[in-house]
């Protein structure tokens, strides 16, 4: 079934789907977004100016997904605190005003960000779904009827060695893989920044990430280098000086910086192409 979502300001598919929070989601043609979240498969677009989360049940769109859209946050009232009296963020605001924060699996977040280190969305997209078709678990059949696959659970990589990863491709990122299941076994799943930097292969913008999009930390602030640029030309902070720029962000944005991150952050790498 379809759920049409009444009164929901602030959701744009392409905003949520392509400002590089989240790699299981593709434009399948028409605006139509479909991707493996949850264990399951999904579609979501737009009908007559509403939101439409297409494959789910009322009882899984209220157990699941109206906390994973981060339906029940007021971005109206978010954006109107951002962009008050600051140009630059409130014209970032403006060319991605449907972003919404998605509260992805923890699990999930790790993995994707650990392989996200010096690779670029297409290719980072590439790796997860060959890591998931070849180590996990099928979960249904997609839209144009390839059997999808959720992502290894923390189990199954654990049990792997670097080299049973070689067919995914992904170089040095392996080794940090496997590592990295093998510490949440032994540790547990992290709780906080200080708990996921701890994971070997995970430095302070691979730990935002995860910090914003799997503990649902929205004051996280990543900094990469689409960040470091903006922060430079547009409010004049040297690209080098990530401490300034973390600085500003606590002082300006305080416990709103993550969401003012994706809004720069998508402005400057769609701007920018």
């Amino acid at each position: 079934m379809k759920k049409v979502l009444e009164n929901i300001n602030s959701f744009e598919p392409s905003h949520i789907f392509d400002c590089g929070q989240c790699f299981r989601w593709v434009d399948i043609g028409d605006g139509v977004y479909e991707g493996v979240a949850k264990d399951r498969i999904l579609k979501v677009y737009m009908e007559n100016g509403k939101p439409v989360i297409d494959g789910c049940t009322e009882e899984n769109f209220e157990n699941i997904w109206r906390d994973y859209f981060d339906l029940d946050r007021d971005y109206a009232e978010i954006k109107e605190r951002l962009g008050a009296g600051d140009p630059v963020v409130a014209k970032a605001i403006e060319y991605g005003s449907g972003i919404r924060i998605l509260k992805q699996d923890l699990w999930e977040t790790i993995v994707s960000f650990i392989i996200s280190q010096n690779n670029n969305i297409p290719r980072i997209r590439g790796c997860v779904e060959r890591l998931a078709d070849g180590f996990g678990e099928p979960v249904g059949l997609d839209d144009s009827g390839v059997l999808r696959h959720s992502l290894p659970s923390v189990e199954k990589l654990a049990l792997l060695e670097p080299c049973d990863l070689a067919e995914v491709r992904l170089g040095y990122r392996a080794p940090y893989l496997v590592k990295a299941a093998r510490e949440v076994m032994e540790r547990g799943m992290p709780y906080d920044y200080e708990s996921v930097l701890a994971l070997t292969g995970v430095g302070p913008k691979v730990a935002s990430c995860i910090s914003l999009f799997g503990l649902g930390d929205i004051s996280a602030f990543p900094i990469d280098v689409w960040v470091r640029r903006l922060m430079d030309r547009l409010y004049g902070i040297p690209e080098n000086d990530t401490k300034a720029m973390k600085a500003f962000a606590e002082e300006h944005f305080g416990d709103l910086g993550g969401i003012a991150q994706q809004y720069l952050f998508y402005y400057i790498r769609e701007t920018s192409r």
